[in-house]
């Protein structure tokens, strides 16, 4: 997914690890409109002041349920990425997915799609005729420094279903309640979905030298004290290795855990590229707008011949913001 903003900040994250705080920390959302001919809402809670990665996870939106007859549900023409992975999740719908490297697949419910932008990608993502409600998450994990130039990929990964305790699971990176995902990323992370009946109760064994973030997508979500309704994070800083979440009482509670060991690396984030510095980032801009007049086939790979157009890029800011960690 695109970051749809007209006038996206310019972001300096420092991946430094800090001392553990111990207690839980509620990270809240903002509104963001994506595309359609009445804009799609998606709540981003990360990257935020307060907090800009956690563990290599830099970038969370959460959207629906959404009623496509409505919103003209998610339209994002082929658009270009550098420096990240794009980790797409859906509750419910469907999304197309095209990008330069001849990828064409769908995205469905408890199916993982990972797209590894590296060096540089283009893709596009449209909702399906098929699909009358859209719900879901797109994600990003910033590639370390060592890695952020390898070649671009696309992987599909459907997790089992496992049950814990009476909660559903479906762990789709890295290992979680004995269970490990077969995917290979290039830092260490862990991401799951699981599902709580009302009133439930769950144990969760975490990786202590982990931060994680707990994003509730259905009811309310309680984890040491700390409450999140849907779009909102309960974020647990690394040096926790264990934690307890408990489910809303009237109705079915859903959260996708993300966690990861912390970058260790500052990153400068722009409307969709990742760089190190802002010149970089100023490059990566230049060549996308060259592309999308020759159709690509440099850095972003050969556009594919279904796409009608791409998306410009916003102006750059005037000046550098102050950094954020």
């Amino acid at each position: 997914m695109s970051n749809p903003e007209k006038n996206p900040a310019e972001l300096v994250c420092d991946g430094r690890v800090a001392e553990p705080a111990g207690a839980a920390v509620v990270l809240p959302y903002r509104n963001v409109p994506l595309g359609g001919p009445r804009a799609m809402p998606v709540r981003r809670s990360l990257p935020q002041r307060e907090r800009s990665l956690i563990g290599a996870w830099c970038f969370v939106d959460h959207y629906g349920p959404d009623d496509v007859s409505e919103t003209g549900g998610m339209k994002v023409p082929g658009h270009p990425h550098t420096g990240l992975q794009t980790v797409s999740w859906l509750f419910t719908g469907e999304i197309e997915h095209r990008d330069t490297t001849g990828a064409h697949a769908m995205v469905r419910p408890g199916q993982l799609n990972i797209m590894t932008a590296g060096s540089g990608i283009a893709h596009s993502e449209y909702s399906t005729g098929e699909t009358t409600i859209l719900h879901g998450a797109q994600l990003w994990v910033a590639l370390p420094d060592a890695h952020r130039f390898v070649s671009p990929s696309f992987q599909h990964y459907e997790p089992p279903a496992i049950d814990v305790d009476g909660a559903q699971v479906l762990v789709f990176l890295g290992s979680l309640f004995g269970e490990t995902s077969p995917v290979s990323m290039y830092s260490y992370l862990v991401g799951a979905e699981i599902n709580l009946y009302p009133y439930q109760r769950l144990d969760i064994d975490l990786n202590p030298a982990f931060e994680h973030g707990l994003l509730c997508d259905t009811g309310t979500l309680t984890s040491e004290g700390a409450v999140a309704k849907p779009g909102e994070i309960i974020f647990h800083p690394h040096g926790t290795n264990r934690v307890t979440i408990e489910a809303s009482p009237s109705e079915p509670t859903r959260l996708l855990l993300l966690g990861g060991a912390p970058l260790g690396e500052q990153i400068v984030m722009w409307w969709n590229f990742i760089g190190r510095n802002h010149e970089e980032v100023v490059r990566f801009r230049e060549e996308w707008q060259r592309e999308r007049e020759t159709g690509g086939g440099v850095q972003y790979g050969t556009f594919p011949d279904a796409w009608p157009d791409t998306l410009p890029a916003p102006e750059l800011p005037n000046v550098r913001l102050r950094t954020r960690g």
